[in-house]
């Protein structure tokens, strides 16, 4: 009996601490907040942006859609910002759009195994992709992942 309620008890605290998670990592439309933990040159970042922002725009057309940026001041946020401007997105940040149709996006890049993991998350989309740093900045070490969400999802 005492195993059974042990059992029962650690069941209600994972569903407890996932809850709690879930609700830590989600924000606005659903999605992170955007955080970089990994250490990133400007150049690293200007490369790992460039080519993450030219897959966003083959799964949401290219430059035209606002973009509402939510950037926490990082290098790559910085390029990232700047990437999505020279592929002709409009970008606002960190403030009301009205009534302006954006996509929000959030973004995610941290160390992972020896590399760099970063994730790009909208209402539409999430791309996730790792990366090694180099000499010239930063090249693809994995395929893109694409996760397209329906009408409504927001996971």
């Amino acid at each position: 009996m005492s195993n059974l309620r042990s059992y029962f008890r650690s069941m209600v605290l994972v569903a407890g601490v996932s809850t709690l998670a879930a609700c830590q990592t989600m924000t606005g439309a659903g999605l992170s907040t955007s955080e970089v933990t990994a250490e990133l040159t400007p150049k690293s970042a200007g490369a790992i942006s460039e080519d993450m922002v030219a897959k966003l725009a083959e799964q949401i057309g290219p430059g035209n859609t606002t973009i509402a940026l939510r950037s926490d001041g990082s290098v790559f946020g910085a390029a990232l910002e700047a990437s999505l401007r020279s592929w002709g997105y409009a970008v606002v940040t960190d403030q009301e759009t009205g009534e302006a149709i954006t996509e929000p996006l959030a973004y995610v890049a941290d160390p992972f195994e020896g590399g760099i993991l970063v994730r790009l998350s909208t209402g539409k989309v999430e791309l996730t992709r790792m990366y090694t740093v180099t000499a010239e900045g930063a090249a693809p070490a994995s395929p893109l992942s694409v996760m397209q969400r329906g009408p409504g999802e927001t996971t």
